[in-house]
């Protein structure tokens, strides 16, 4: 399976089903218009994506324009999808123990009970919602490194946005997987949707393309910039990914 170039980064051609039958190990990030930006200019960034075993088109803006190229993308397959089916799909398997990192306090807690609900056993041993900063803090660090450690957990999904969960990921993954942990998905916002904090869009919505909007109008005043101001370059680097102009800002 040949990797799709987008920019600066390659997208997996998975199918769902196939996806969920090899995930074993290794980091699932899911990119989307927002990260490919952030991609052009955040270097730190950029590493941790180079480390990824899994790059997945979260983005139905970027599967309907990847139709335009030789290399479609076959599948939108967004985390807040893959790692809800993840846990379905393993539902009966308990050599599958995760821990939620991210969301509130109460949030990641009803989260954890809804996976646990949805399994034969308890899937979910471990969580921890982190303060604001924990990932420039060196001993809340170590509080989440104790807890994930405790809990025996083998599989960690962080939800704390981008590019925050795909840095600290990368930066601690040697001590997480000496901690036994195996599979790492980047997740953003699917503990709130999980929990009911946040409603994601209808599936009709997704599927016109508009689940952006959707979201804009549950939160203008954090996304506005995100949409109108940062997103709408995309365009243009991708009309120069299509004629073979753009240039890799770190090659």
């Amino acid at each position: 399976m040949q990797p799709i170039p987008i920019l600066n980064i390659s997208i997996d051609p998975y199918r769902r089903q196939q996806l969920l039958g090899e995930l074993k190990e290794g980091m699932v990030f899911t990119p989307n218009v927002d990260h490919l930006i952030k991609l052009q200019k955040d270097r730190i960034f950029y590493d941790a994506y180079q480390q990824a075993a899994y790059r997945l088109c979260d983005s139905r803006i970027i599967l309907q324009l990847s139709r335009l190229t030789a290399d479609p993308i076959p599948e939108q397959l967004a985390g807040s999808d893959i790692f809800p089916a993840f846990c379905q799909y393993h539902a009966s398997n308990p050599e599958i123990r995760i821990f939620l990192l991210g969301g509130t306090q109460a949030g990641v807690g009803l989260a954890a009970q809804k996976l646990n609900q949805g399994a034969t056993y308890s899937q979910v041993v471990g969580h921890y919602a982190p303060p604001f900063g924990f990932e420039s803090d060196v001993e809340e660090t170590q509080v989440i490194l104790s807890q994930i450690q405790q809990s025996g957990a083998n599989v960690l999904a962080v939800g704390v946005g981008a590019p925050k969960q795909e840095i600290w990921i990368a930066t601690h993954r040697a001590a997480l997987e000496a901690l036994g942990v195996k599979l790492f998905f980047a997740i953003g916002k699917t503990i709130d949707f999980l929990a009911g904090e946040t409603q994601r869009a209808p599936r009709w919505i997704q599927q016109s393309n508009l689940e952006w909007l959707y979201r804009f109008f549950q939160e203008p005043r954090r996304l506005f910039r995100r949409y109108f101001i940062e997103g709408p370059p995309f365009f243009l680097l991708f009309l120069r990914h299509m004629r073979g102009t753009y240039q890799n800002p770190w090659s």
